[in-house]
């Protein structure tokens, strides 16, 4: 019975391709590839000469059936761009099409950006939350960042590098001045891994060229003996000078600091 093989490919470095994933691609029938040109560029290194074929996200709807049809004579493989495919590209749509012509996918692990940023980031890695690519609107990117501004694990986002500085502001702003790292080219020449705050990331990059990835540390609750400390008096201060009111800067701080609303009322009071 033919098979759907889903063939892991390197997320930068050519030399991180499994022994198994070069066998595959040199043994199928056709190539799907998200792009063809980055996938070329690999067949001939490893001077594979298997056909080759275009299955983006454009133009899936009209390649699909194609697709099928030779799923029903002779193996296909299928790569994205980079890393394992189906995740966070056009293939989710082949396999779930092979699978409801009961095709057999098979999956040939290897590189995938998601858990190598994970592993170099600094921050916890037993549990995480993943988000894919955060939106292009603003709007839609606020939406998303509040539904997991509270998951208590860390959170991963894939952000263009012209849109890298609105994404770091709008999370700054909705989830306050987090730990994050920011994970550029990885396993490429110009790898980059930024550890640090969201504020200092901002800062950082200012002229963003790249693929990222956003690793950004979970929702904590933090606790200060004796209930609020210089920083966030301080913070009060500058607030209250800039003309907000008691409900404002309480609103504003008490997610970002992780405080209690009652606490800050408390302090804000206690400054006048």
């Amino acid at each position: 019975m033919p098979r759907l093989f889903l063939v892991a490919t390197p997320i930068g470095n050519l030399e991180d391709i499994s022994l198994r994933a070069l066998r595959v691609l040199a043994e199928v029938k056709l190539i799907a590839a998200e792009d063809t040109r980055k996938t070329r560029k690999l067949l001939t290194t490893y001077k594979i000469k298997a056909p080759l074929t275009s299955y983006h996200e454009h133009g899936k709807k009209t390649k699909l059936p194609y697709l099928l049809k030779h799923l029903e004579q002779e193996d296909i493989a299928l790569v994205s761009e980079s890393g394992m495919p189906g995740i966070s590209d056009p293939g989710y749509d082949l396999v779930l099409a092979a699978i409801e012509k009961n095709v057999q996918v098979v999956a040939i692990p290897g590189a995938s950006v998601l858990p190598v940023a994970l592993a170099v980031s600094g921050l916890p890695a037993d549990k995480f939350t993943y988000v894919g690519f955060l939106p292009r609107r603003k709007g839609e990117r606020r939406r998303l960042i509040e539904s997991v501004a509270k998951e208590p694990w860390t959170l991963i986002a894939f952000e263009s590098p012209h849109r890298l500085q609105e994404s770091l502001r709008d999370l700054i702003d909705v989830l306050g001045d987090r730990r994050i790292a920011v994970c550029r080219e990885l396993t490429k020449v110009y790898e980059e891994v930024f550890r640090g705050t969201l504020s200092q990331a901002i800062a950082h990059f200012k002229q963003p060229k790249g693929e990222f990835t956003l690793v950004v540390a979970g929702y904590s609750i933090v606790k200060i003996e004796g209930g609020i400390d210089d920083s966030i008096l301080k913070e009060l201060k500058k607030l209250r000078s800039q003309g907000l009111s008691a409900k404002e800067a309480v609103t504003k701080l008490a997610g970002t600091a992780h405080l209690s609303k009652k606490a800050l009322y408390r302090a804000w009071i206690d400054l006048l």
